[in-house]
């Protein structure tokens, strides 16, 4: 009998998770997130679409210390925060590495010349990219992002003009697509 309570008990906290888990086509977050010992909120869901054809490429979301509907106000949050993405198609890495020099281009500015040895550091851990999987980043207290790919830690990055830079790529001002950052600002989800 003890077994089985402690099995419902299990079950009935996981259920209770996923029922306030929130969800994008079809793609669901956890409200929050553990990081460094800091719990981390569900700012919003964002989807990327690709083309004139507005073809869905992931579903992103965005964990902070503090929700807000300001996108200065995330950029400059101290960490931890925690930005998720997830691939509803795949991609190849080239096309990856194409997306992340041209979000850079667009939110580096004068900076970008100083961030180009990170940018090819970051860009030499991709890889091809399924429908599923998962990729992260993790800005960290320590003025680094860690990167992740499908659940597995591929490397960090150092320095707090890369880790803005980075998270100006979905939340500056040429993100790539508006519904995108609008999303993680904590609109809905198209």
């Amino acid at each position: 009998m003890k077994h089985a309570c402690s099995a419902a008990a299990v079950l009935g906290a996981l259920l209770g998770t996923q029922a306030h888990a929130q969800q994008c086509k079809g793609v669901s977050f956890a409200p929050q997130v553990q990081v460094e010992g800091a719990t981390l909120r569900l700012n919003g869901l964002g989807l990327r679409e690709a083309t004139f054809l507005k073809v869905s490429v992931y579903v992103a979301a965005l964990y902070v210390l503090t929700p807000s509907h300001d996108a200065r106000e995330l950029l400059n949050e101290s960490p931890p925060k925690q930005l998720l993405l997830q691939f509803v198609r795949g991609v190849g890495v080239k096309d990856l590495r194409e997306a992340f020099d041209k979000g850079f281009e667009n939110t580096a500015g004068t900076r970008l010349p100083a961030l180009r040895p990170r940018i090819a550091t970051l860009e030499g851990m991709l890889r091809d990219v399924r429908s599923g999987e998962r990729m992260g980043f993790t800005w960290l207290p320590a003025h680094s992002v860690q990167f992740d790919l499908d659940g597995k830690v591929q490397g960090r990055i150092a320095g707090e003009d890369f880790a803005h830079a980075l998270l100006g790529i979905w939340l500056g001002d040429h993100p790539p697509n508006a519904e995108l950052k609008s999303g993680l600002l904590g609109g809905t989800c198209p």
